[in-house]
C-alpha cells in the first residue's frame, strides 16, 4: 500500500491545530453570530444595535481618551466655538471612545464627570478658560475631532494634536492685528458713520491703540483688563470731542467716536447667545444677551464720560454746543385774538386762544449729514463719500475682518465668507431704504440673508454654516447701530442700550426664520442648528 495510507503517517499542513497548538476558541463564524443575535432582538434593540459605533483604532486606555476629552473641551472653548455645539461633540467623542462622561457647559466653564461602573465611583474635572474667535485654530480642532469620532486616529494622537494647536502661537503678529483694526475702523467710519476721508484715519488711528492694549496690555493686567473698555472709550470720545471743538469744524465727533470702538463691540457674542437661544439653552443664551446689552452701556457710558470731560476742560465748547441746542428748541407762547386784516374768511382757525411759534430751523442744519456738519462748500475730503464707494469698501472690509478672526488666507471659505457679508450689507441697505427708524426690522432682514446664504452652503456645497455666517453677522452690529443714530445714541446712555436691544432682537429673530425656511424644504431634518 501507498505510505500515504499507512498509520500515523499523515501529511499535516503547517498551519494545522495538531502543528501550532492553537485550540479553537469559537466555532462559528463573527458574522453568523451577529445574524443569531440580531434574530433574537425586538425592533427598536435591533435598529440600536445596528447604529452602534464600532472601535478599530481607539483601542487605548481610558486615561488617555479622558485626557482627549479634557483638551478637546480647553481647545473649544480658547477657540471660540459656538457653544450651542460644545455639550453635543463632547458627548459624541465620548461615545466613539466608549467613556462614560457626562458634560455640562456654562459661561466660561465646561463640567466633566467620568464614571467607572467596576468601581462605583466619579471622577468630575472643571475646565476654567477664555478666549476669543479664531477660525483658524478652531477649524483645525473640529477636523481632529472628526477624525476621532469615524475612528481614524487614536485619542492619544489627537490629544497631542491638540496640544500642538494650545501651545502654537497666533496665526497673524501683533503688529499685523493691529494694523488690521487700523483699517477696519477707517472703512468703516465712512461706510456706517458718515466720516469723512479725514475723519477715518483718526478712527483707524483710535482702533490701532485700542488693539494694542487689548492684545499687550489687557493680557497681561488682570486689574486693567476690568476697566479696558471703559478706559478706551473715554480715551477716543476724548480726543473725538477736543478734535471736533476745532473751530474749522473739520472733523465730526459721531463718526469717530462711533467708528473707534467699533473693534470691541460685542457682534459674536451676540450671535453666540442667539443661536443658544434657538437650541433651548436658556442659561447660556440669556446670560450671553444680558451681558452684550450691558457690555454696550458700558461703552456709551465711557464715550459719554470722555465727552463731558472735555467739555468741562473747555468751556467755550460746551458753551457753544448748548447755544446750539437753545436756538434749535426756542420756541415762543403767545394769547389773544386772531383778527385777519384782508377781509379772508377764518373756518378753520379759532379767533381767540393760544399759539405757541417755534423757532424756525436755520438752512446751515440741513447741512448735518447723519450728525456731521457737512455744508456744499467743504472740500471733497471733508465730505460724506458717495454712494458707488460701498461697493469697493464692503468687500475690502469683510476680506479683513475675517483676517481679523484669524482666518487664514489660503482656504476656500474666505471668499465665501466676504459674498455672504457683501449680500447682508445689500439687504440691509436695501431694507434701510424702504424701512425708516427700524433697526431692529433692518437688522432681522440682514440676519435673514446671512442665515439663508450659510446654511444653503452649508448643505449643497458641505460648507460648515456657521464660519460662513460670522463676518456677515459681525458686520450687522456696526450696520444696525448706524441706522439708530451711532451708538453715541446723542449723549443718552438708555437710548445706546435701547438701539443694541433693537439691534439684538432683529439679528435673533433674522437667524430663526431662515432656520426655519432651511428646515421647512431641507432634507436633513435631524441636523444641529447653524452646526459647525
Amino acid at each position: 500500500m501507498d505510505s500515504m495510507a499507512s498509520n500515523n503517517s499523515d501529511f499535516l499542513d503547517e498551519d494545522d491545530p495538531r502543528v501550532t497548538g492553537v485550540t479553537a476558541q469559537n466555532l462559528e463564524d463573527p458574522a453568523d453570530i451577529d445574524k443569531n443575535v440580531l434574530r433574537l432582538m425586538d425592533y427598536k434593540s435591533r435598529r440600536k444595535h445596528l447604529m452602534r459605533a464600532k472601535i478599530e483604532f481607539n483601542v487605548t486606555s481610558m486615561i488617555n481618551r479622558q485626557d482627549f476629552l479634557l483638551k478637546l473641551a480647553r481647545s473649544l472653548m480658547t477657540f471660540g466655538a459656538p457653544s450651542h455645539r460644545i455639550e453635543s461633540q463632547l458627548i459624541a467623542a465620548a461615545r466613539i471612545l466608549e467613556v462614560e462622561a457626562e458634560f455640562i457647559h456654562l459661561p466660561g466653564v465646561i463640567i466633566c464627570s467620568f464614571g467607572d461602573q467596576e468601581l462605583g465611583c466619579s471622577e468630575t474635572h472643571f475646565i476654567k478658560c477664555g478666549g476669543r474667535l479664531s477660525l483658524g485654530p478652531l477649524h483645525d480642532v473640529h477636523v481632529i475631532y472628526r477624525h476621532v469620532v469615524h475612528d481614524e486616529i487614536s485619542a492619544k494622537e489627537a490629544a497631542d494634536r491638540l496640544e500642538t494647536l494650545l501651545h502654537a502661537a497666533p496665526l497673524y503678529s501683533i503688529l499685523f492685528r493691529c494694523i488690521l483694526a487700523f483699517f477696519l475702523s477707517a472703512l468703516i467710519c465712512p461706510l456706517a458713520f458718515g466720516g469723512s476721508f479725514v475723519d477715518m484715519w483718526i478712527a483707524g488711528a483710535g482702533a490701532f491703540i485700542l488693539c494694542f492694549l487689548q492684545l499687550c496690555a489687557a493680557t497681561k493686567s488682570a486689574i486693567y483688563a476690568n476697566v479696558f473698555e471703559i478706559t478706551i472709550a473715554i480715551f477716543v470720545s476724548f480726543t473725538a470731542r477736543a478734535l471736533s471743538s476745532i473751530r474749522a469744524e473739520i472733523f465730526c465727533y459721531t463718526a469717530i467716536s462711533s467708528a473707534g470702538i467699533i473693534g470691541i463691540l460685542p457682534g459674536y457674542l451676540i450671535l453666540s447667545s442667539s443661536l443658544e437661544l434657538a437650541s433651548k439653552n436658556i442659561v447660556c443664551g440669556s446670560v450671553k444677551m444680558v451681558y452684550a446689552l450691558i457690555y454696550t452701556l458700558f461703552l456709551g457710558f465711557g464715550l459719554q464720560i470722555g465727552s463731558d470731560f472735555y467739555l468741562l476742560l473747555d468751556s467755550s465748547a460746551r458753551r457753544k454746543l448748548y447755544d446750539l441746542a437753545a436756538s434749535l428748541s426756542t420756541s415762543e407762547t403767545v394769547s389773544g385774538t386772531w383778527t385777519a386784516d384782508n377781509n379772508t374768511q377764518n373756518t378753520t382757525i379759532p379767533s381767540t386762544g393760544t399759539w405757541t411759534f417755534v423757532h424756525m430751523i436755520s438752512p446751515h442744519t440741513a447741512d448735518i449729514i447723519d450728525g456731521c456738519f457737512r455744508p456744499p462748500h467743504f472740500a471733497w475730503y471733508l465730505q460724506p463719500f458717495p454712494g458707488w464707494c460701498a461697493f469697493i469698501i464692503v468687500p475690502v472690509f469683510s476680506f479683513l475682518s475675517s483676517l481679523a478672526n484669524l482666518q487664514p488666507i489660503n482656504m476656500k471659505e474666505l471668499p465665501v465668507m466676504v459674498i455672504i457679508s457683501c449680500c447682508s450689507y445689500a439687504s440691509n441697505k436695501v431694507a434701510n431704504h424702504y424701512i425708516f427708524n427700524r433697526s431692529d426690522v433692518v437688522s432681522a432682514i440682514g440676519a435673514f440673508t446671512v442665515g439663508l446664504l450659510g446654511n444653503i452652503y452649508s448643505r449643497k456645497m458641505g460648507g460648515t454654516a456657521f464660519t460662513s455666517m460670522v463676518t456677515g453677522v459681525l458686520f450687522l452690529v456696526p450696520s444696525g447701530l448706524s441706522q439708530a443714530g451711532g451708538i453715541t445714541a446723542n449723549g443718552n446712555g438708555i437710548d445706546i442700550g435701547g438701539a443694541m436691544i433693537a439691534v439684538t432682537i432683529g439679528i435673533t429673530v433674522g437667524l430663526f426664520m431662515s432656520q426655519a425656511l432651511v428646515y421647512m424644504f431641507g432634507q436633513r431634518k435631524n441636523a444641529a442648528v447653524f452646526s459647525f
